[in-house]
């Protein structure tokens, strides 16, 4: 092997990611597929990224993309085609089951010309992880599924409407997107479990944990509480990120009416955003702030008191919220809202840097608040675990250094020498 083989080992390899979510989508999945992506194509790699119009987590369309229904573009190194896709302003099993075709269609009917020599997805979307799976079959090539989330334990635990009808379908989906991978990523062990139910031997399953993808903060903390008009004396409990059925947010705002000397600020979007709106109307100490910008969206975690990470009660092993990495960057304690049990509580006990309470409980919540802001200075040790974390096992370059492995893996195994 040449030293710019040792080097950059996928000079010259054609791979395809196919991604629903991709940049300019600033959360959930969107930026872990972008950063690979881009990472890949820095490495010397011919990258093309199959993904959707950016909806999420607003589930609207981006006004810009409104009148597109085909696009290439290249971003950082990547050709990314952009297929229309239908967009559900609220979830239902039906609604969800309509996204999902309308994507598996696009995606088969209108592929990126060529031959890749791998062909690696991020799911949850079970359309991507068909699309992907069906493309690799075509071209006789390693196909790389990667766990982000469990749709068919989604489907049962989140308490979508007609979520357990869907379950078995969206189960029947995963299988067969997983059962030809060469090798199949899970983003934390909590999944593998639910993966090998699904029919992989647990032998092709790689852990492949998700990287922080944000910058520590950088802003004066007292000033941007002043610019939110943060009273410094009142605790402020943030949530930031998607506002979807499984976070179960509704524990916050009844948190918030148990306690209206604490400030409760729901940062994001999502299709729950309006029903959250209408249960906080006369509530005069909960916030709705829109996605904070890259340049200032760890500047607003680090001004927060606490942060917090809720889950339905129902919600076990089919996620673990991307939102976590950028919380432990950002230096706050954490407060996690979830099951005992499930991979969201093993990851914060895992980094020292939070405490668990009680599902679905607003007491409890309520009750680990006050005991954080009663002693400031445990709260800050608490928080200082996140970063600490972060650089042991969290950072872009391990992260990207351990999907360099798997890909490496699955190229080694299954197609011999570069093709040129």
């Amino acid at each position: 092997m040449s030293d710019v083989e040792r080097h950059r080992p996928f000079l010259n390899r054609r791979l395809l990611v196919v991604s629903t979510n991709y940049a300019p989508e600033v959360t959930g999945i969107g930026p872990y597929a972008t950063q690979l992506a881009e990472h890949w194509a820095a490495s010397g790699a011919r990258v093309r990224a199959l993904t959707g119009m950016p909806h999420y987590p607003s589930w609207q369309m981006d006004e810009a993309y409104r009148s597109v229904w085909r696009t290439v573009e290249i971003r950082g190194g990547v050709g990314v085609h952009r297929r229309r896709h239908y967009v559900p302003p609220r979830q239902t099993a039906l609604k969800r089951a309509a996204f999902e075709a309308s994507i598996l269609a696009t995606g088969l009917f209108a592929p990126p010309p060529g031959r890749p020599d791998a062909v690696i997805a991020q799911m949850p979307s079970l359309a991507g992880g068909v699309i992907g799976a069906r493309l690799a079959r075509r071209h006789r090539v390693p196909y790389v599924p990667v766990v982000q989330d469990l749709m068919g334990a989604a489907a049962a635990q989140s308490g979508i409407r007609g979520g357990g009808r869907a379950a078995a379908v969206a189960a029947a989906a995963e299988r067969y997107a997983l059962s030809g991978a060469a090798l199949v990523g899970v983003i934390h062990e909590s999944f593998v479990p639910g993966v090998t139910a699904l029919g992989v031997d647990p032998g092709r399953i790689r852990l492949v944990p998700n990287w922080t993808h944000v910058q520590g903060p950088t802003a004066d903390r007292a000033g941007t509480r002043a610019r939110l008009g943060w009273d410094p004396a009142t605790p402020v409990l943030l949530h930031s990120g998607n506002m979807g059925l499984k976070q179960g947010l509704e524990v916050l705002i009844d948190t918030a009416r148990l306690a209206r000397d604490v400030r409760v600020v729901l940062m994001g979007d999502g299709n729950q955003r309006d029903a959250l709106r209408a249960r906080a109307e006369g509530l005069a100490n909960v916030d709705f702030l829109e996605p904070a910008g890259a340049a200032e969206f760890t500047d607003v975690l680090a001004a927060a008191d606490v942060l917090a990470v809720t889950q339905r009660a129902s919600v076990l092993d089919m996620s673990v919220p991307s939102k976590l990495t950028s919380y432990f960057v950002s230096g706050r304690p954490v407060i996690a809202s979830v099951a005992d049990e499930g991979g969201t509580a093993d990851e914060v006990r895992r980094s020292g840097a939070g405490v668990l309470v009680a599902p679905e409980d607003p007491a409890a919540l309520l009750e680990a608040v006050r005991k954080l802001a009663a002693d400031p200075a445990a709260a800050d040790a608490l928080g200082a675990e996140g970063p600490r974390y972060v650089a042991r096992h969290l950072s872009r370059e391990a992260g990207l250094a351990r999907f360099d492995d798997l890909l490496a893996e699955a190229l080694r195994d299954g197609q011999g020498s570069p093709r040129r």
